[in-house]
């Protein structure tokens, strides 16, 4: 393809002997190549997700050639350059894994990817948009996807194949004509030791910068527990003292709301622990596999005491709230997803308030070699690249609330303080998890702000050509400005189980 399209295919050359294709390769033309196609052969024999032989399957290998091809799409032979894309029709039984690109009109031939067995597959959906063109090149418009395992997680077998998807229109709930492979191994050999996890965090630890005016820092929890935090139970007006290592914190069960943690009465003792103790901090890591094994997450968690409040922006104005976006504890966290097949490290998840995404490692600053830096937003603590401003709200209109990022003198090198908590694929007894981490109820109580007052108060000094009625005002800001049932630990996550959030 052109240059100007931004994009390129590539055809996967010096396959071992034994192994076959199952697709084509596709990314933009403004990142390094750095993607990977798994390749395939066909093994003796399979077992099913329960570990028995599938004796109906045993006479069908598990790849098969493609019965033929059928043309997706095609560039407009005037401009040269000529595409051709061709979707592999399996054999019935089978499904196709990726989408074959040729130069040339004529059909790809037979030999040139295989489909694999049904039962050795698993359904994906459209992840990235690689390449978007308009009908300037064709008759139609066209699109390029990359694509993952519609259901991903710890317990989750799909895996990405590195293909990519394409055509000229697809619904959103349009099931795919291509599907990823599932991994029936239980052992997950790939995944790494204990040793290796050390040796992973020890060289790809990011360091987290927190902003140069933050008053509110983060600190271990036995600190926060030690220096006074209370354990109330819906009932009783008075709370308990939870010991340092949270042995008394009721473990198991739901967010029933029947327990909560809060700071202590006292205002002197209770502003003390808000402030937090950087120097006491460390990461607390949760090591899983993903995508069937072949990637490694690395979920690094930072716990804050407190959140302070909230920055609004409307336009020019910038508004520093007294209330409004505080509670009690934060919890928040990164994601390093390491490649087992390299262990290269892939790309780091940062959890943005409202929401959260990857990034690529070659898009990311690092610090000492291999280290990513990672920026703590000021006050809330949310997880970001690079510096700067981050607008919690509407970013095209410029209102909603401020995430600034900065680096400062204080900080975290997660390399050399961090404690494992969780590793379960390692088996029982390898990671010995703290009993905090079983407390599944609200680290702090719930809060609800008088934030429409707080809102009139902000319309007023507004110019009246740029006012907003309340209403309007309320659907531009984050809903977690305007009260918060304290926030839950790391295992009540979706992503302790599933994916991250993307």
């Amino acid at each position: 393809m052109e240059k100007q399209n931004g994009v390129t295919f590539y055809k996967p050359v010096g396959i071992p002997d034994g192994f076959d294709c199952l697709g084509h390769y596709c990314q933009p033309n403004d990142q390094p190549l750095r993607g990977s196609l798994l390749v395939a052969r066909d093994a003796a024999a399979s077992k099913t997700e329960a570990g028995y032989l599938d004796n109906s399957l045993l006479d069908l290998p598990a790849l098969s050639k493609p019965v033929n091809y059928s043309l997706i799409w095609t560039t407009d032979p005037q401009y040269g350059h000529c595409g051709y894309f061709w979707l592999p029709n399996p054999p019935v039984g089978y499904k196709a894994m990726g989408i074959v690109v040729t130069n040339t009109p004529e059909e790809p031939e037979h030999e040139e990817v295989r489909c694999v067995r049904e039962d050795l597959t698993d359904s994906c959906e459209t992840c990235d948009v690689i390449l978007s063109m308009d009908s300037n090149y064709s008759k139609f418009p066209f699109q390029v996807w990359s694509h993952r395992p519609c259901i991903r997680g710890m317990f989750a077998g799909g895996i990405s194949v590195g293909t990519f998807y394409c055509g000229t229109y697809l619904r959103s709930e349009e099931q795919l004509d291509i599907a990823c492979l599932k991994n029936l191994d239980p052992t997950l050999h790939a995944m790494p030791n204990l040793n290796q996890i050390h040796a992973l965090i020890k060289h790809y630890g990011p360091t987290v910068f927190f902003h140069p005016d933050e008053e509110y820092m983060p600190s271990s929890v036995p600190w926060f527990f030690k220096n006074g935090a209370v354990l109330y139970q819906d009932g009783k007006k008075k709370g308990e003292q939870i010991d340092y290592r949270g042995s008394n914190l009721p473990c198991g069960g739901e967010n029933d709301g029947a327990f909560w943690i809060d700071l202590p009465e006292e205002d002197e003792a209770s502003n003390y622990l808000k402030k937090g103790n950087l120097e006491s901090a460390e990461l607390y890591v949760h090591v899983k596999p993903i995508l069937g094994g072949t990637f490694t997450d690395i979920a690094m968690w930072v716990f804050c005491p407190f959140n302070g409040p909230a920055t609004l922006k409307i336009g020019l104005m910038t508004i520093e709230m007294t209330k409004i976006g505080e509670h009690v504890s934060d919890w928040e966290h990164f994601t390093l997803r390491v490649n087992n097949f390299s262990g290269e490290l892939w790309k780091v998840y940062f959890s943005e308030h409202s929401g959260g995404g990857w990034v690529d490692a070659f898009n990311l600053e690092f610090i000492e070699g291999n280290k990513p830096i990672v920026y703590s937003s000021k006050h809330g603590h949310a997880s970001f690249p690079h510096p700067g401003t981050y607008i919690q709200g509407s970013s095209k209109l410029g209102i909603g609330a401020k995430n600034d990022c900065a680096r400062s003198k204080f900080s975290i090198d997660s390399s050399a303080r961090y404690q494992i908590i969780a590793a379960e694929y390692l088996g029982d007894g390898a990671v010995t998890e703290p009993c905090w981490l079983q407390y599944m109820r609200e680290w702090g109580p719930t809060i609800v702000y008088d934030s429409r007052s707080e809102l009139d108060k902000i319309i007023n000094l507004l110019p009246f050509f740029v006012r907003f009625s309340v209403e309007n005002l309320f659907d531009l800001f984050p809903t977690e400005l305007y009260g918060e049932e304290g926030p839950t630990g790391p295992k009540e996550k979706d992503n302790w189980v599933g994916d991250e959030r993307w």
